[in-house]
């Protein structure tokens, strides 16, 4: 899963390969092994990460709901979204034909027109 993972996110976040495989890493220990984690077993900045996760569709987000006391709990589990994963992971990168002349500075535009 690691794997996957670490090209999603490459591709997803347009990293480096080394910065990828760190955060998959990262992400790897906080599941430690598990297929869904409580959400209240994390800290905020973990949560932030996965909320960054989740609006990229690379996790999932479960609530349940339960009564206790006479009160309404909600509880949230994380899981990951291998499907997704596994597509954005496989897909191919859009190449845009005219990207190169995007890099072409201005000034080469400018001192090419005056020339013609």
């Amino acid at each position: 899963m690691m794997h996957l993972l670490t090209k999603a996110l490459k591709k997803r976040f347009k990293m480096e390969k080394d910065d990828a495989l760190s955060l998959s890493k990262i992400i790897e220990n906080v599941f430690n092994g598990k297929k869904e984690i409580e959400d209240m077993t994390i800290d905020k900045y973990t949560r932030a990460l996965l909320y960054e996760l989740h609006r990229e569709k690379l996790l999932k987000l479960r609530r349940e709901e339960f009564k206790e006391k006479g009160k309404i709990i909600r509880k949230f589990y994380w899981s990951f979204d291998k499907r997704n994963i596994r597509e954005v992971a496989y897909e191919k990168i859009k190449q845009d034909p005219y990207e190169i002349y995007k890099k072409i500075p201005k000034e080469a535009w400018l001192l090419y027109s005056k020339n013609n």
